[in-house]
């Protein structure tokens, strides 16, 4: 497999007006590109930051079976309203991943919801309310989520997480680097994909791929 690969930030469906001003999703191609590389027709494929259903709704689309986790009800609503199975997408908190009725999972892709070190206005496992949780709860919380997983997945299950290291105008995140370092102690780490985008928003031009096995 290649380590990079050049996609169109682009996206072959809308989103409601009530839902356009969140829109964070990855494009389907990302989702296409690695159900292609990693999974076959019948497949389980989870992801337990579902947001607005894209992992959801390529996996259904390229005969896989697609089930998610989502903390966001307005969210839940729209992908519900896709899919050809809406009960597969669970409202509820990946943090409690050990509690759900989930099958064998063989493929796990997502971009979890991020966080900046330092004066971050939420804490992201809890849709961004107040908690007074911080940087090390959250990388902390995301060790908990994958070594929940961990017990889900087949032995030969694969895991992807594609996350950006984070720039603002006072400090440099490194979520990536962050995030690979504390989930490489519940998974193996097997490397990463870059991934450069064509057309890109938020002031990155590129993201990570992390890729696990469990």
């Amino acid at each position: 497999m290649k380590t990079y690969i050049q996609l169109a930030n682009t996206h072959k469906t809308s989103l409601p007006c009530d839902l356009q001003d969140d829109d964070v999703r990855y494009p389907e191609s990302l989702v296409e590109h690695f159900l292609e590389e990693y999974t076959q027709k019948g497949d389980v494929v989870f992801d337990p930051f579902a947001g607005f259903g894209t992992t959801l709704f390529v996996a259904e689309q390229m005969g896989r079976i697609a089930y998610g986790i989502e903390t966001d009800q307005a969210r839940v609503n729209f992908v519900r309203s896709q899919l050809a199975r809406p009960e597969r997408i669970i409202h509820g908190d990946s943090r409690l991943l050990a509690t759900m009725d989930l099958p064998e999972i063989d493929f796990s892709i997502t971009s979890p919801p991020y966080m900046t070190k330092d004066n971050h206005p939420g804490f992201p496992f809890a849709a961004y309310e107040i908690t007074g949780e911080g940087y090390a709860d959250y990388l902390r919380d995301m060790r908990s989520i994958y070594q929940q997983l961990r017990t889900r997945m087949k032995p030969c299950g694969k895991i992807i997480v594609e996350v950006a290291n984070l720039k603002t105008e006072n400090q440099v995140t490194t979520l990536a680097w962050d995030i690979g370092q504390e989930l490489s102690t519940v998974l193996r780490f097997e490397g990463e994909v870059i991934v450069c985008w064509d057309m890109y928003g938020y002031g990155y031009d590129h993201s990570y791929c992390l890729i696990f096995s469990v």
